[in-house]
């Protein structure tokens, strides 16, 4: 006798492959800028689907955010692995490099970049606290850190956020000389 695994219904296939969908489409154009047609449109499936599997706009949002989490927490403990040597500065670095290079594709970054800008909507404000939360904690966790050092480390991929998205790392003006000072991106 075979033992088989539990068997998923197409939606639970289907879900992970939708959200995915959307943190490229919301990434791409924002909560307002996206509907749920193009969502659908990039998961190759009907729009009245998603809405079976994600009855409103802000759960799809909401998804998206939960799979950028999901990323980045792996990418840190990718890094946190690779740490050489067990400080906390040393795996907080080792984190912040693997960071740094899962956010060369601008798309997990740009998707946080429009979560922030509707974190007023109950919902979407909630679901990106959450995934800070994980993040910080895991952070905290992982590197041992100091409460000092963890928010040294979040406050600092928050300016990478900035110098990213904003290019000041391509001016050569003094302002952005002191704000990217010491600060390389991979190519």
């Amino acid at each position: 006798m075979t033992s088989r695994g539990p068997v998923l219904s197409t939606a639970d296939i289907r879900r992970p492959i939708v959200a995915a969908a959307a943190l490229t489409a919301f990434a791409r154009g924002g909560f307002h800028g996206t509907t749920v047609a193009d969502v659908a449109r990039d998961a190759e499936i009907s729009p009245a689907y998603v809405f079976k599997l994600f009855p409103r706009k802000e759960l799809l949002f909401v998804a998206a955010l939960e799979v950028c989490f999901e990323r980045i927490v792996a990418a840190l403990a990718a890094g946190a692995d690779a740490a050489e040597g067990g400080s906390p500065e040393a795996v907080l670095d080792s984190m912040g490099d693997a960071y740094a290079h899962l956010i060369r594709d601008r798309t997990l970054l740009q998707l946080q970049v429009h979560a922030q800008s509707v974190a007023d909507v109950p919902e979407l404000g909630d679901a990106l606290r959450a995934g800070l939360a994980r993040v910080t904690t895991f952070a905290s966790e992982r590197s041992a850190g100091s409460d000092d050092q963890v928010q040294r480390f979040m406050a600092f991929g928050q300016l990478c956020h900035l110098l990213v998205t904003a290019g000041i790392e391509e001016s050569g003006e003094r302002w952005a000389q002191v704000l990217s000072h010491g600060i390389r991106h991979p190519e």
